[in-house]
């Protein structure tokens, strides 16, 4: 469920008129949950600008940047980050509506500087415990920040990139603590809080922001 989208999941052999009776038999739940979505959405503003041109305010790591727009010989669009966002667009996308584009642009390069950021993180947190995740992927989830696999594969949600540092080291500590205790117990609490004594401030920033954030960019 997202705002204005409802989607359904369904294993690839189920036949369409399975998934028709499955939305009829949940209606009522549905026209809830949008409801329910669309005050959300309402309450909570996005960090994300509406149009990406010049000047726009671009969220990164819990603050905001301006967004600078040079014309360009390059075929595609490249971002550069240096105290501020600098988009080279090629000069035959800059006669047409690129805002679009940068942000498709902006979301790569999100993608592409949160793993290294996972990574760094990782490093500094799994040794400590021996907490080592088999794989480390960047996701765009729609529900949720993090999980970790039954082979403790580790998956982040690469719009934490957005909120402070701080948050993101919160979820992927999380995730990296299940490797060893797969449940929400005091004692996964407890091992928690000995990579992060002050998790809870890190942990309610998410869940006051968490909705906008999930808006994306």
């Amino acid at each position: 469920m997202t705002p204005g989208k409802v989607e359904v999941v369904a294993p690839a052999k189920v036949a369409e008129h399975k998934i028709h009776q499955f939305v009829q038999a949940k209606q009522q739940w549905i026209v809830q949950a949008v409801a329910k979505m669309a005050a959300k959405t309402h309450q909570h503003k996005t960090f994300a600008p509406s149009i990406y041109g010049h000047g726009a305010e671009i969220p990164y790591q819990g603050a905001s940047y301006k967004l600078a727009i040079r014309p360009s010989k390059l075929k595609r669009i490249k971002i550069e980050f240096c105290r501020e966002f600098i988009a080279h667009v090629p000069e035959a996308l800059m006669l047409k509506d690129h805002s679009a584009d940068i942000r498709e642009a902006l979301i790569r390069w999100m993608k592409k500087e949160s793993k290294g950021h996972v990574e760094q993180l990782v490093k500094r947190h799994a040794e400590k415990k021996q907490l080592f995740p088999l794989t480390i992927k960047i996701k765009t989830q729609k529900s949720r920040w993090g999980s970790c696999g039954i082979h403790n594969d580790i998956n982040i949600n690469w719009l934490l990139i957005i909120a402070p540092p701080e948050v993101l080291e919160y979820v992927v500590v999380h995730e990296l603590c299940h490797i060893k205790i797969r449940n929400h117990s005091a004692h996964f609490w407890t091992l928690v809080a000995e990579h992060l004594p002050d998790y809870q401030s890190r942990r309610q920033w998410l869940k006051k922001h968490g909705n906008s954030l999930m808006m994306g960019l």
